[in-house]
């Protein structure tokens, strides 16, 4: 095409060019535009472009792909550098695959280089399905991997973006699933600053590019049209100039559920006077009516054109080249890619309980039973919105290789969650095959845990909702492991799982319990090196581990009392940032640069960290903020440093710090923050500082005191 408009001169800045760009087209063509099918314009040079893609732990729905654990599995890596590493690898895949499809003149769903990633809603309780796509419960730990996530996404590129990352669901979106489309979900203006809105403030501010409004109320508003949270606070107070896009079919529910509106002409005009720039779903189809009746104007249809044309210009679209053009496919899922895969997968185990077993001893096993529905299952590797990966290693798969001289017995045991395996079947079915194989083996591995057919994002037409029930188990997984236990052999017990759990029986009776997530496409190799002791376990929770017999507050209630480890009041069964390692840290020389603080000043300080075992492991140091002396309510404590380590025997860092001056103001009933005199704990250690979680990872917390 000839160069004679100015949206053609790639020396204009992107906003100038898609303002030109929108200015060359017909009303008609700007609604085109706002679906997320977005129409071709040949006369302009603008083609079909599909603007739902998925990138939660690889590039999803698409055919072949990096598959890494789930998010939450991410999280408990408590990385946020590998983590950017790793959404990088997803960029570089996204990218790829999207040359390709070019190619083939393929614009379909899951093919574009717009990925509504990453999940930023806070995990406040375990029964909630999603939690698994989330970064745990803690915004802090939220908003530190969700902006690593975020860069990695995006890119270094001086003029490009590489993807174009999503911040979703913004912003109180965390179950339950089965009401999502009506609820309501009512939180004080306390917990909205300290607790919901944290990590969407911190990914606007590192400039992600898109943000994603939930499917539910808050406060009384829908987040797809709410004037609060997408006018007032996202564009206006916080100033963020990207593109805002509903959830899937989330406008329809304004009219459908909500009854905030009665038509869908009324539902299009509340979306789009509040800034809601792109539909996921069909209602923007009635732009032009809405317009027609005078329930929104032409120019509000041209500023969201503007916006969404300029986030396809930084995408480098209507430029002849861009540093990205080239990634070929070849480097999709490739063995560069898979090594780092394998590397989070075992960044992300957590050990919950180790009574000596392990690590095992691979010449003294003759015989090892393996067990469990999740034993040999690619689907519980994978998690929800997930790729499809080149290779695959079920744990069943990685320990027979680990022991090629053994006898490798397997049984699946029992069903997922049913009570027979077989039709016509029976209650237990197979429990003697599992008391026989245990019988003859040294020791046994029992894999339970859920997949995504049960776990998940809302199930329509299914008598499951995505949520839990309960924090137990299935009971026919609970038989399989009361059964493999009773028989006095060592017992692992390896879950798999998005969520926290209560492994009932197995909490007392297991010799070692390892939590494995959705691990990825590598997990099962991951599991079996940790087990075979090939690595130290280095994980922690990104959760809390609830006990089933401690009720939690009423799933619907979005008040943060009772919940998560800030402000929850009875012992956990596991606690946040808890996990266990093959070796032994210690921490001493706490020292700060300044013990008197002045309202705004940010603290610096240093601790050194050792590794007193025998064998080279990952430390991951955790520095706590505790007011002693608030006026209104605060956290036990917070966290509000993470940084991993890794130590040889023998060897020490010092480790700096710096914490926010944010992280010292209170927070009042009505939102507002403010710097109140007091004093404050900080502590520094591998897990929370008190003395259940100091107890059960067998290490100390060292702590210092500041007034401000």
């Amino acid at each position: 095409m000839e160069k004679k408009y100015k949206y053609q001169d790639e020396s204009l800045s992107f906003k100038e060019r898609a303002e030109d760009m929108v200015a060359h087209m017909t009303v008609e063509e700007c609604a085109g535009q706002m679906l997320f099918n977005s129409a071709k314009i040949e006369r302009l040079g603008v083609e079909f472009y599909n603007w739902w893609n998925e990138a939660l732990h690889g590039v999803a729905r698409a055919g072949m792909a990096t598959v890494f654990p789930q998010a939450i599995g991410l999280a408990a890596t408590f990385d946020d550098e590998l983590l950017e590493k790793v959404a990088d690898v997803i960029a570089a895949e996204g990218r790829a695959k999207y040359n390709a499809y070019q190619k083939q003149k393929d614009y379909g769903i899951y093919k574009g280089i717009t990925f509504w990633s990453p999940n930023v809603n806070i995990f406040r309780d375990p029964r909630w399905g999603r939690g698994q796509e989330t970064y745990g419960e803690d915004p802090y730990l939220t908003s530190k991997l969700g902006v690593a996530f975020v860069k990695g996404l995006q890119g270094k590129d001086e003029k490009y973006l590489k993807t174009a990352a999503c911040a979703k669901h913004y912003a109180v979106h965390s179950g339950p699933e089965k009401s999502r489309h009506e609820f309501n979900a009512v939180a004080t203006q306390q917990d909205m600053e300290e607790t919901y809105l944290p990590a969407f403030k911190a990914l606007v501010d590192c400039g992600v590019e898109g943000v994603m409004g939930a499917y539910n109320r808050t406060n009384g508003e829908p987040c797809c049209g709410s004037k609060t949270l997408l006018k007032e606070l996202l564009r206006e107070k916080w100033g963020f100039d990207g593109y805002v896009t509903s959830d899937c079919w989330a406008i329809s529910d304004f009219h459908l559920h909500h009854k905030e509106t009665s038509t869908p002409t009324e539902s299009v005009a509340l979306a789009l006077e509040n800034g809601c720039d792109l539909n996921c779903g069909n209602m923007y189809a009635y732009l032009l009516q809405a317009l027609q009746e005078g329930k929104i104007t032409e120019e509000q249809i041209r500023t969201s054109a503007k916006r969404l044309i300029t986030t396809r210009m930084k995408l480098g679209m209507f430029d002849e080249k861009t540093p990205f053009d080239d990634i070929p496919y070849d480097i999709v899922d490739c063995e560069e890619h898979r090594a780092l895969n394998l590397d989070v997968a075992r960044k992300s185990l957590v050990l919950l309980k180790n009574n000596g077993i392990l690590p095992l001893d691979k010449a003294k096993i003759q015989n090892i039973a393996v067990m469990g529905p999740n034993a040999n299952s690619i689907i519980a590797l994978e998690g929800n919105y997930h790729g499809t990966a080149n290779q695959y290693h079920t744990v069943l798969e990685a320990i027979r290789k680990e022991l090629p001289n053994a006898r490798v017995n397997y049984s699946e045991g029992c069903h997922l969650f049913e009570y027979k395996l077989e039709d016509p079947g029976y209650a237990g079915d197979r429990l003697g095959e599992v008391k026989t194989q245990v019988d003859l083996a040294d020791v046994v591995v029992v894999v339970t845990g859920l997949d995504e057919t049960l776990e998940g994002e809302e199930m329509v037409g299914k008598d499951i909702s995505g949520d839990k029930d309960t924090l137990l188990l299935p009971q026919c997984q609970r038989d399989l492991i009361r059964t493999a236990c009773e028989r006095n052999k060592p017992v692992i017990l390896v879950n798999m799982t998005g969520s926290a759990i209560d492994f009932e029986y197995g909490n007392e009776h297991a010799d070692a319990i390892l939590q494995a997530w959705y691990p990825g496409a590598m997990g099962g190799k991951a599991i079996a090196d940790l087990i075979f002791g090939n690595y130290s376990p280095s994980g922690r929770l990104p959760v809390t581990f609830y006990r089933e017999d401690n009720p939690l507050p009423d799933f619907e209630d979005y008040s943060m009392e009772g919940r998560t480890y800030k402000f929850i009041k009875e012992e956990p069964l596991f606690p946040f940032g808890y996990g266990l390692s093959y070796t032994k840290f210690s921490y001493v020389d706490l020292t700060l640069d300044n013990t008197k603080l002045q309202p705004g000043q940010e603290v610096t300080g240093t601790v050194t960290v050792k590794n007193i075992g025998n064998r080279q492991g990952d430390e991951i140091v955790q520095i706590y903020l505790k007011d002693e002396e608030a006026s209104v309510r605060v956290p036990n404590h917070k966290l509000c440093f993470i940084k991993r380590v890794s130590l040889n025997p023998g060897e020490e860092v010092k480790v700096d710090f710096t914490i926010a001056a944010e992280q010292f103001m209170i927070i009042k009933e009505d939102g507002v923050k403010e710097y109140e005199p007091g004093t404050f704990t900080i502590s520094a250690g591998g897990c929370q500082p008190d003395n259940y979680s100091e107890a059960l990872s067998g290490s100390e917390t060292i702590c210092c005191k500041v007034v401000l």
